[in-house]
C-alpha cells in the first residue's frame, strides 16, 4: 500500500516546535518587565536620595543666610546673594539671597517710631554646574532643586 502525504497514517509535526517558540517569547518579555522595574526602581530610590540631600543643603544655605543677615555680614542685607559650594559634602550648590524691608511698627513712650528691618532669606540648593537654579543641567535626568525660604525680622 502506497501512503500519500495526506493520509491517515502520516504523522503530523510542528505543533510542538510552535509552542516551544510562543514560550520563549513570553518568557523574554517577562525578563524585560523584570528588569525595566529593576531599573525603574533604582533611579526611583536615587531621585528621593538626591532630593533628601538637596533638601538638607537648602535648610543648611537657610540657616546661613539668616546668621547672616542677623549677626553676620549681611546687615544691610540689600539684595545681597552668594553661592555655597557644598559639594564635598553633600554634592550640592546652595544659591543663598537676602532682601530686606523697613517697617514703623509702633511708637516708644517718646512718640518716636520703632523701625523693624525684616528680611527674606531665600535658599535654593541643587546639584547643577556651579550654581543654583541651573537651567541647563534642569534637563537631564538626575538633576535636584529645593527651595526654602525664611522671613524674619530683628526686633
Amino acid at each position: 500500500m502506497k501512503t500519500t502525504p495526506f493520509s491517515r497514517h502520516h504523522r503530523q509535526s510542528g505543533f510542538g516546535a510552535m509552542a516551544a517558540v510562543f514560550v520563549l517569547v513570553i518568557l523574554a518579555t517577562l525578563a524585560a518587565a523584570v528588569a525595566r522595574l529593576g531599573w525603574t526602581q533604582q533611579t526611583s530610590f536615587s531621585q528621593d536620595l538626591l532630593s533628601a540631600k538637596a533638601s538638607q543643603a537648602a535648610r543648611a544655605g537657610l540657616e546661613w543666610g539668616m546668621y547672616q543677615a542677623l549677626k553676620g555680614t549681611w546687615t544691610s542685607c540689600s539684595a545681597a546673594s552668594q553661592t555655597l559650594d557644598l559639594r564635598s559634602q553633600m554634592d550640592m550648590w546652595v544659591t543663598v539671597t537676602c532682601n530686606h524691608d523697613s517697617f514703623n511698627e509702633s511708637e516708644t513712650s517718646g512718640g518716636a517710631a520703632v523701625a523693624v528691618k525684616v528680611y527674606t532669606v531665600t535658599a535654593v540648593a541643587c546639584n547643577g554646574t556651579a550654581s543654583c537654579p541651573d537651567n541647563t543641567a534642569a534637563v537631564t535626568t538626575y538633576y535636584v532643586e529645593r527651595k526654602q525660604q525664611a522671613i524674619l525680622s530683628n526686633d
